[in-house]
Parts: structure tokens; sequence; C-alpha cells
């Protein structure tokens, strides 16, 4: 999935959880993503898409929710 395509639900970053090394040890590696009405959502996950991004890294493996699916 392409990071350029998502758009992101939450409006602060933690500094703490992103420079952490274990911040996916006790949780999921993908990040979530919805796809809504056509615009695909990071749910959870903003963390370890931005770490992606910082690895010049322009995609991420992700899990999608896919609400327009019928």
């Amino acid at each position: 999935m392409k990071l350029a395509d998502l758009v992101t639900t939450k409006a602060t970053l933690d500094l703490e959880t992103l420079l952490s090394e274990d911040s996916t040890f006790y949780g999921d590696l993908f990040p979530h993503v919805v796809r809504y009405r056509g615009v695909l959502y990071l749910e959870d996950g903003m963390h370890r898409a931005l770490r992606s991004a910082l690895h010049h890294r322009s995609v991420i493996h992700a899990r999608i929710l896919d609400l327009d699916a019928s």
C-alpha cells in the first residue's frame, strides 16, 4: 500500500513511541487501514507508517478493512 494514498486519523504523534525499538513487540506488525467511500484511512499504525517513511520506503504492508465491498 502506498503511503501517499493514506489519510491519517490522528492529529498528534508520540515521539517516545516513534523512537521505541520494541513498539510492535506486543502489537500487530501491520498498520490497520479502512477503505470508506473510496478513501484509505490509516486507522492504526501511524508510528509504523512514519518509521517506514523515515527509512525512505514509499509502501507498507497493511491490514485492510474494505467497507466499500458489498
